[in-house]
């Protein structure tokens, strides 16, 4: 069933989100407040580690060598601009709010912050293009499988951290991934080993920057807003021709 690897992925979030909410209720601020922290700290490694594997290489005689520095600072230019005029942020934070009244949870304070970074972070990342165009070309999940697997444990920790905000994240994912499932064929061209490489290096730069904004929140960066980052870098590198 083409479509099944995204509704699996959002079920293991809104599973875990359940664990973690009930973790949440036995474990006291001080310890949520070190979690949170943990989170962010883990957050930023995944995806310096994202960034930095398809950026550096190794040449000969042993010297590092930087690749695709150019095509990542003007995706994230471009991509601000574009990001900024369209306002997803704005866009997605008005979704969190009706989702939040609607769920009636309105003296939540913190569900506005779970949903946008548990979507932030599902969402950003090769891996849930990749695992979408599978199994939208193939009928291969299981990429997305592994993901969820992932995703479902984050989500307990993230939930215990941040609240049931985190759980409502499984809608986008659902939309996002299940909408590249469905747009996998005329995809196909376009996504190259090349484009999935600049993918995952932009990508990595934006969940470094979700884990800024959870360690430091009162120098939030607006990282929906570089959402179209990913779309100018898979089009700088089909352009150029590779990195």
């Amino acid at each position: 069933m083409i479509g099944l690897g995204s509704i699996v992925n959002a079920a293991a979030i809104v599973v875990g989100g359940c664990v973690g909410l009930v973790a949440g209720k036995t474990i006291s601020e001080r310890a949520r407040a070190t979690l949170v922290s943990g989170m962010a700290v883990g957050t930023l490694f995944v995806g310096a580690s994202a960034t930095f594997s398809k950026m550096l290489s190794v040449g000969d005689g042993g010297a590092v060598e930087c690749r695709g520095a150019l095509m990542l600072v003007m995706s994230l230019a471009i991509g601000a601009v574009a990001g900024e005029i369209i306002d997803i942020d704005g866009k997605l934070e008005h979704f969190g709010v009706w989702l939040r009244r609607v769920s009636r949870n309105e003296n939540d304070g913190s569900f506005l912050d779970g949903f946008v970074t548990a979507s932030l972070t599902y969402c950003i990342g090769a891996m849930a293009i990749l695992g979408a165009l599978e199994d939208g070309l193939r009928g291969d999940p299981s990429l997305l499988y592994l993901k969820s697997v992932m995703d479902g444990i984050f989500t307990i920790a993230l939930t215990a951290s941040l609240g049931k905000g985190v759980v409502f994240s499984a809608i986008p994912i659902l939309l996002y991934q299940g909408g590249i499932t469905l747009a996998a064929y005329p995809l196909r061209p376009v996504m190259t080993t090349d484009a999935l490489d600049a993918i995952s290096l932009t990508g990595g730069v934006l969940i470094f920057c979700v884990g800024w904004n959870i360690l430091w929140r009162e120098k939030k960066i607006r990282v929906a807003n570089l959402l179209p980052s990913l779309a100018v870098a898979i089009v700088w590198t089909l352009v150029k021709g590779g990195l």
